[in-house]
């Protein structure tokens, strides 16, 4: 059987405190978008990971699927298999790529398998795995809280508008990320920003972790402020980054940008 894992981006994403345990409560928005990774498996004599597409740090040995896999496998007796995964969703990039092909391997596996499986029970086996692994349970827009897995779902449809992401040739890992940020307890009221129309955003919901990377990468501020250059309503890193969006209400081209970046048009 085979699933398309889709990407997300983060609408906003507030740093409110960190936790004794080492994670930090965060406020943020998940909107899901149409880029896609593929993943199928297969019936086998040995579990095996086989990727394809973008490199995958390690060949996937420690690869979040086989970790999904096996969560199942050990609760319900299942088969070896040939896990595939063709990998477009960049690495490093804020995108939730990793934990999407998580969630839909746990999907994938409870229909392929027959195992019954609820999307309660989904989510409690995909937050084992990351935090935001859940989120592509249900796969639908929320406000986000918690270390990125307690979520409230919101009406919010950017469906008029044309999304373009760009990923600079960049990877940030999470860690380091996190250490460019400085804790707000007080947040700036995303629940109520995000309510707010998509022309507002730009003065009212800010990505915590902008001011770090930017002042470490000053080619992905360049990004967001290309985007603005050419017209977005909103611009912004998703999550720690390192990819940069913009809401477009026509149809842009992005001529001019450095080369090395890779855009994505994907509404």
């Amino acid at each position: 059987m085979v699933a398309f894992p889709n990407a997300k981006i983060n609408i906003g994403l507030q740093v409110l405190s960190r936790r004794a345990d080492g994670y930090h409560d965060l406020e943020t928005v998940f909107y899901p978008i149409n880029l896609h990774d593929a993943l199928e498996i297969v019936t086998a004599d040995e579990t095996r990971f086989i990727p394809s597409g973008l490199a995958i740090p390690d060949n996937g040995v420690d690869n979040l699927c086989v970790r999904a896999y096996r969560l199942l496998q050990r609760a319900y007796d299942l088969p070896p298999v040939h896990i595939h995964l063709h990998k477009t969703i960049p690495i490093g990039a804020g995108l939730g790529g990793g934990s999407a092909d998580a969630a839909f391997l746990l999907k994938l596996a409870n229909e392929q398998f027959g195992l019954g499986l609820d999307e309660i029970q989904l989510m409690g086996y995909a937050r084992q795995l990351g935090a935001d692994c859940a989120f592509f349970i249900r796969n639908a827009p929320v406000l986000a809280s918690g270390i990125g897995d307690v979520f409230e779902e919101i009406d919010l449809d950017l469906s008029s508008y044309h999304i373009v992401l760009v990923k600079p040739d960049i990877h940030i890992p999470t860690v380091a990320a996190y250490e460019t940020v400085v804790p707000n307890p007080a947040g700036r009221q995303l629940a109520t920003a995000i309510e707010a129309p998509v022309t507002t955003w730009r003065d009212t919901i800010v990505n915590d972790f902008e001011t770090g990377i930017f002042a470490i990468y000053p080619e992905i501020a360049a990004v967001k402020a290309f985007l603005y250059e050419k017209g977005a309503v909103f611009a912004a890193m998703s999550g720690s980054g390192s990819s940069v969006f913009g809401l477009f209400e026509e149809r842009v081209s992005l001529r001019g940008l450095d080369t090395a970046h890779t855009v994505f048009y994907v509404d």
